[in-house]
């Protein structure tokens, strides 16, 4: 191996969340005698927010212990909303049903934050933690594996070696790619449209998701009284209301979601993406483990895959930290194969779980929205069954 170059333990390719709480997992877990390198290629506009037009996600409440296990929650807390009350409901039918935090006896059932918020303070953390090197911004432009370690070589033009490398660099992970590993799309034929909107009535900690002919839509509680919007639609519906001015793009919004938060008075930006679901057929290879989006990306229909991403941190990082303490090779196969066996149960439940609801709930036809509307309104009458679903939606699963 040549003598100049840096070598790591664990080399994370992509710095958001995933990657960034994994780096911060390892480093904690193992008390600093990992060396870990995260590989970056945006840099936060530290100096810049995008103020209204913020994109948000929702953590479980399973997510935030997790982040406090490990001392990040008290910080994101800061500046998260929480979710304490859930309303669930099918535009033009009877099925509704409502869920609380006190109902179940928990602090909140979930928390908004916003992104530019999250990748400020784990871009902070990242540069001021003594056993990580952040590397940004920077590219990998190639990994090339041998039997003990991977050089990557990067866009500064710099080579380094791991003894394991992880790919948490979001849904079409260019990562994956590299090392050959194929994935497994199945098109929803819906697109969603993102936008952050502002009503009459503060949703005080209050989520809203409702079923229309469209498809599902979702308003999430956000600071400064605004709500975040996450509605699907099909392809063709999508062009339609990205046509719409703002007004007219409110006035439908209206039509679909109802007088719940009053009148809906300000959009700010509308985005818009495709849903898939996408599947790496494997989530580990040689020196190489997927993480997060990376692994798998699902509907966003009930909040999950970003979830589900960090629950396959956590036990990766347990994974690691079990080989590194017994002195064994952390990138060994046997390490990789007890992290994918582990993680294979709860990955494949969280995205039937999905699917089902997204053929169930995302589907205008006659006899699904019967089946849903009763559902809805069995769950409400009989809250014993609600517990098993709501149980994995707030991330309180074995992993």
């Amino acid at each position: 191996m040549d003598n100049a170059m840096t070598h790591y333990d664990v080399v994370i390719v992509g710095g958001a969340m995933a990657g960034a709480t994994l780096a911060l997992a390892l480093e904690k877990m193992n008390q600093e005698t990992l060396s870990i390198a995260v590989i970056e290629a945006v840099e936060p506009k530290l100096d810049q927010h995008p103020g209204y037009d913020s994109r948000s996600i929702a953590l479980s409440s399973g997510t935030t212990q997790l982040l406090q296990d490990i001392g990040l929650w008290s910080g994101i807390a800061s500046f998260s909303t929480p979710i304490d009350h859930i309303h669930v409901s099918d535009r033009h039918h009877m099925g509704l049903t409502e869920l609380t935090a006190k109902e179940l006896n928990v602090d909140a059932l979930g928390y908004v934050v916003e992104l530019a918020d999250v990748g400020r303070f784990y871009h902070q953390k990242l540069e001021t933690s003594p056993h990580i090197e952040l590397i940004c911004p920077a590219s990998v432009l190639g990994i090339d594996r041998e039997q003990s370690l991977s050089k990557i070589t990067l866009s500064t033009g710099e080579q380094i070696s791991t003894s394991l490398v992880i790919a948490a660099d979001g849904a079409e992970s260019k990562t994956c790619k590299s090392m050959n590993i194929e994935s497994q799309n199945d098109d929803f034929q819906q697109v969603a449209i993102i936008a952050n909107i502002t009503t009459d009535i503060h949703p005080q900690g209050k989520a809203f998701e409702r079923f229309t002919e469209h498809g599902p839509l979702a308003l999430l509680p956000m600071s400064q009284g605004r709500s975040s919007l996450v509605w699907c639609v099909s392809p063709e519906e999508s062009q339609q209301i990205l046509g719409y001015d703002d007004d007219t793009f409110l006035a439908h919004l209206q039509q679909a979601f109802g007088w719940r938060l009053g009148q809906l008075t300000k959009t700010g930006q509308r985005a818009h993406y495709p849903l898939w679901l996408r599947r790496q057929k494997q989530h580990i290879s040689h020196r190489f483990a997927a993480i997060g989006n990376a692994a798998q990306t699902l509907h966003p229909i009930a909040g999950q895959g970003f979830n589900l991403g960090i629950r396959d941190v956590f036990s990766l990082a347990d994974c690691i930290t079990l080989a590194n303490q017994a002195g064994n090779d952390i990138g060994e196969y046997s390490v990789l194969s007890a992290y994918q066996k582990r993680r294979q149960p709860d990955q494949q439940q969280t995205i039937t779980m999905t699917a089902g609801l997204v053929s169930i709930f995302a589907n205008n036809a006659f006899p699904m929205v019967i089946g849903r509307n009763v559902s809805l309104c069995a769950v409400d009458t009989f809250r014993a069954f609600l517990k098993p679903l709501t149980l994995r939606a707030m991330g309180r699963v074995n992993r």
